[in-house]
């Protein structure tokens, strides 16, 4: 059975339960302490915590899944994948442990033709917690289940809580025994290789305290709502259906094996490197696959670091194995044509995700040939310092700077008889992860505890926004927020999160930044509120100071946005929607967006594009933009189900979270995109876009910014200003301006070009005084010397090398010249091939010479070059290279 036919069956038979199907939620996760979606119950988080009221008693999905924790296992077992889809079906105070066994026992164990997977009932074997006897009893007397087939195991295997205090409870799983070949008997309490788990079902029943790991936390008690939450390995089960040993070998990617096999000429099965290489490239294409196709763009911090790790690792090991050429296009193929059977998007957006990759695959390639250049130097220079490790920090700025995958860095400096200060490098890492973690949860909900905001949800229920139509309105303090926490009131001077029953400021989100203004209270107090946050949905929270007077729960209140800043704001939010269309228009649909952020009379626009866009083409796109200003066309937005919003070609933004009902901003006949922010009543209130340029800000990924409005029109003016001055300055008209300043540019380099050339004849022209000079140090030929300062260090590279073929005959030759050029001392050092022979190098010779001008160098043995910090210490370092050639020679 294909995968795509197991997800089919999986969510029609819970459908015919009365089971509302969710469709699965991006990879991105909607939640600031995950960067993706780990797990299936993700999307339904807020149901289980009641932080929002789920809008169905039951439900079911299959969710994409990406984890990689254990990013360097993949390929090394078979067990380890970055991707995965999990089945899960989910109650909320609906059926519990009975409805819910009896469902995973139906679907499993009823025939292929009655629409279930068709296991024999007697290969499955099931576990329970230890003292959760209602669950054995329903297996084996409602059920039927053997109860020497039914075993108990602790808190570890067979109990589940998020890891923070909330809901729990224990855990219920079904194992398939897959024979002897793979192991003992004995049940998968002796054996999970054999015994492998394909379905836990998860009984919320109880609530935790806090407490450390999986086993050491208290039970408070029982929940008020008992709900299920379950979990069934995709691609598990398609292992046991279709027969294979393991995940590797099933129908989405083997075929990916197979065609790296195929491009590198190596063969599945015949040796274990070879085969860990090509399990890698397999689950890392496909996993690069879905992140590309949910929004992801690689980069270098988070979920973009992730994505441009996994894209990297797999490339390499297609060199590994032989790859002559580029590769990604190929496998993206095979990933697209499998999974698109499951996801239809994928083919749908085929160009965009082949142009991410494809762009990638050319940086890395890149990258590879210039990190390797910057290793080969860290890896000399720790040789030098007598040091068998490579340090963290060097290790860190390869994979910062250059994108080198760690574990490209551990074998290349092993290849080298070196190891790497891994404990520093992670350390490092760490610190870096902690800091953008720590910046992101802290710009989403400062330093509060998240439980401040669900129980002023839980006792308020969610905020209103009226700002579509309001700019101010009365309202009333439902929750308070100082240091953190929830307070009954604050005073004049304290910073304080205030939460309103109905609210006209809009919090930040969807690229829009926040309102800022004023909240009133018939006490008389003020608060200025300066930013406006959404932490936990539908909890709506105005940041701020308390300017004058207390601030009390429960006060009636009146809030006023700073209309101003809301206007110039609303007119870029428009004009990023239109932006985004006319790029669609002028580059097709692979320039996505990728990002944006709106803020008063200015935005920037982030989309995707493998190249940059060409200055006419921008020029167009402004120009188109311009145009629908003047046709004044009226902007209305309108909510409805998301199947209404695609029949209409509504745009999504990659990466959003929609409801089943979402809200459409329309343009005239020129855009409509899905939207929650504010907008313009009418194309003309935009007044004038005026893009500023475009740049990358990544792989395949392009901004644009621009100014809007009196922004764009103070713009112009300063611009026409400046042309004014310059047509002045060369007597001409502004159409002339080009040609003239060209012109002017043009002599300038030509100048530069003759003083470049008299100043280097001058370098040279002591070549001749050096070469006579050449002192004989036991049979050496020995230059070594100071030359004029300001000397480049391209022409006392090329001075260096002429005193060297200067010197005639077959004795053995060494230049070392040295300038001061900027403060900083410079030195070049060549030796000829009859010195080589004597086991003189130039580059062990720049080496003692760099470091004691307080610097680092390195080279080839017949050039090198280096540099240091210290230019008093140049007549030292002279000396050190004649003593350096007199002891070797």
């Amino acid at each position: 059975m294909e995968s795509a036919e197991i997800r089919r069956r999986w969510l029609r038979f819970f459908e015919e339960r009365g089971h509302t199907v969710v469709p699965s939620a991006s990879l991105i996760a909607d939640d600031p302490t995950l960067l993706l979606v780990p797990a299936g119950m993700v999307p339904f988080k807020p149901y289980f915590l009641g932080e929002v009221k789920p809008p169905f008693k039951t439900a079911t999905s299959v969710q994409k899944c990406v984890r990689t924790p254990d990013i360097e296992e993949v390929g090394k077992t078979t067990r380890h994948g970055t991707f995965f889809q999990m089945c899960g079906n989910f109650s909320f105070g609906d059926y519990f442990k009975e409805g819910a066994i009896k469902h995973a026992w139906e679907l499993l164990t009823s025939s292929v033709a009655e629409g279930g997977y068709g296991l024999e009932p007697e290969k499955l074997w099931i576990t329970v917690y230890l003292d959760d006897d209602e669950a054995e009893r329903i297996w084996h007397e409602v059920v039927g289940v053997p109860k020497e087939r039914i075993q108990r195991l602790g808190k570890k295997e067979n109990y589940w809580s998020m890891g923070v205090p909330g809901p729990c409870g224990p855990c219920s799983e079904i194992n398939y025994d897959r024979g002897p070949e793979f192991g003992v008997e004995g049940g998968p309490a002796v054996n999970d290789e054999r015994y492998v788990e394909i379905w836990n079902l998860v009984f919320m029943q109880y609530e935790r305290g806090a407490g450390l790991g999986k086993e050491d936390f208290e039970i408070l008690g029982e929940l008020p709502s008992k709900n299920i939450d379950t979990g069934l390995g995709l691609e598990r089960l398609a292992m046991i259906l279709q027969g294979v040993r393991n995940m590797y070998e099933t129908d989405t990617l083997r075929v990916v094996i197979d065609k790296a096999g195929e491009l590198t000429g190596v063969r599945y099965g015949a040796a274990t490197d070879s085969d860990v290489s090509l399990r890698v490239v397999a689950d890392h294409m496909r996993t690069s696959t879905m992140l590309i196709g949910d929004g992801v763009t690689p980069g270098n911090e988070g979920r973009g670091y992730v994505l441009r790790r996994i894209m990297r690792r797999a490339i390499r090991n297609m060199r590994l194995l032989g790859a002559p050429g580029l590769v990604v296009g190929d496998l993206l193929d095979v990933v697209i044509r499998t999974m698109g059977q499951q996801y239809p998007e994928l083919l749908a957006d085929r160009k965009r995700i082949e142009t991410v990759a494809l762009a990638e695959e050319a940086a890395f390639l890149k990258t590879l040939k210039a990190g390797t250049n910057i290793l080969d130097t860290a890896v000399t220079e720790t040789k030098a310092g007598g040091s068998t490790v490579l340090a963290g920090d060097k290790a860190f700025l390869l994979h910062d700077t250059w994108g080198f995958p760690i574990d490209l860095t551990l074998e290349m400096a092993a290849e080298q008889g070196l190891s790497v200060d891994e404990d520093g490098f992670r350390r490092l890492m760490k610190e870096q992860r902690d800091r953008a973690k720590a910046d992101a949860l802290a710009k989403k909900h400062g330093h509060a505890d998240m439980s401040a905001y669900r129980e002023i949800a839980d006792s308020s229920g969610s905020s209103v926004f009226t700002g579509y139509t309001d700019i101010e309105g009365e309202s009333a303090v439902v929750g308070l927020v100082v240091n953190g926490a929830s307070a009954p009131a604050a005073h004049e001077g304290d910073e304080v999160e205030v939460v309103l029953d109905r609210t006209p400021f809009y919090a930040e989100g969807g690229g829009q930044l926040a309102d800022t203004g004023r909240i009133k209270l018939d006490s008389g107090a003020v608060v200025e509120v300066r930013d406006v946050q959404q932490p936990v949905p539908g909890v709506i929270v105005h940041k701020g100071v308390v300017q004058v007077g207390e601030v009390v729960l429960g006060s009636a209140a009146y809030a006023i946005i700073d209309v101003q800043r809301r206007r110039a704001i609303a007119r870029a939010h428009s004009a990023t929607h239109l932006t985004h269309q006319a790029l669609r228009d002028a580059l097709g649909p692979t320039a996505a967006q990728a990002g944006s952020e709106n803020s008063p009379g200015r935005f920037r626009f982030d989309f995707g594009s493998p190249t940059a866009v060409p200055g006419s083409v921008l020029t167009d796109v402004e120009q188109k933009i311009n145009d629908v200003l003047a046709r004044e066309l009226d902007v209305h937005a309108e909510v409805m189900s998301m199947d209404d919003a695609k029949k209409q070609g509504a745009i999504a933004e990659f990466g959003e979270k929609y409801g089943e009902r979402v809200r459409v901003v329309t343009i005239g006949d020129f855009s409509k995109e899905l939207c929650g922010g504010t907008h313009v009543h009418n194309t003309a209130q935009l007044g004038l876009v005026k893009l500023l340029g475009e740049s990358s800000i990544g792989s395949g990924v392009r901004r644009v910014e621009a100014l809007v409005g009196v922004d764009a029109y103070r713009f112009l003016a300063r611009e026409h200003t400046v042309v004014s001055q310059l047509t002045e300055l060369v007597k001409g008209r502004p159409e002339e301006l080009p040609e003239k300043i060209s012109g002017v540019l043009a002599k300038l380099k030509d100048a530069e070009k003759e003083i470049e050339k008299f100043r280097a004849e001058k370098v040279l022209q002591a070549a001749a005084g050096l070469a006579e000079g050449a002192k004989d140090v036991r049979g050496v030929a020995l230059v070594a010397a100071q030359v004029q300062d300001g000397t480049s260090a391209d022409d006392l590279r090329k001075l260096v090398l002429d005193v060297r073929g200067r010197i005639q005959g077959d004795r053995a030759v060494v230049v070392a010249l040295f300038t001061v050029a900027g403060g900083r001392p410079l030195t070049v050092i060549a030796t000829n091939e009859a010195a080589r022979e004597r086991g003189i190098k130039a580059g062990d010779l720049v080496r003692t010479a760099a470091k004691t001008l307080g610097g680092g160098g390195g080279g080839k043995p017949d050039v090198a070059q280096g540099g240091g910090q210290n230019a008093a210490a140049v007549p030292e370092a002279v000396g050190a290279v004649e003593r350096l050639v007199a002891e070797a020679a």
